[in-house]
């Protein structure tokens, strides 16, 4: 039994329309479409494919990977200290209003026990 592989192109690409298969390179998302587009053994495609995977081993893009990462991180980490802030400062603000109203029953509190007391004694 033979078995062989299918080379499937993405949907809607002419083999022999070389601007589409160039523009297909910009639309490919993993390792495999970018090989089903390298496995049509298309001249001008193989060697874009040649030169993008030249380019990602390069120490400059790396560097600039990693850069970019790094700034992702910051963004990240810079948004998360900002949520928070934000949350203690309304946790606090809530805090204050939580001890306001403490402090206004406490003194209502007073005021009722003075009033039993008078009621009390009956003056």
């Amino acid at each position: 039994m033979l078995f062989f592989e299918v080379r499937k192109l993405p949907k809607g690409i002419d083999i022999d329309n070389e601007l589409e298969l160039m523009l297909s390179l910009f639309r490919v998302k993993t390792e495999e479409e970018l090989k089903q587009l390298e496995a049509l053994e298309v001249p001008i495609v193989t060697q874009a494919i040649g030169a993008y995977r030249e380019v990602v081993v390069s120490p400059q893009f790396r560097e600039l990977e990693r850069l970019r990462a790094d700034a992702r991180h910051n963004e990240a980490s810079a948004l998360l200290n900002a949520e928070r802030k934000a949350e203690k400062a309304e946790r606090e603000k809530w805090q204050g209003i939580v001890a306001d109203k403490d402090a206004e029953n406490e003194q209502l509190r007073a005021q009722i026990a003075a009033l039993q007391a008078q009621i009390k004694t009956g003056s």
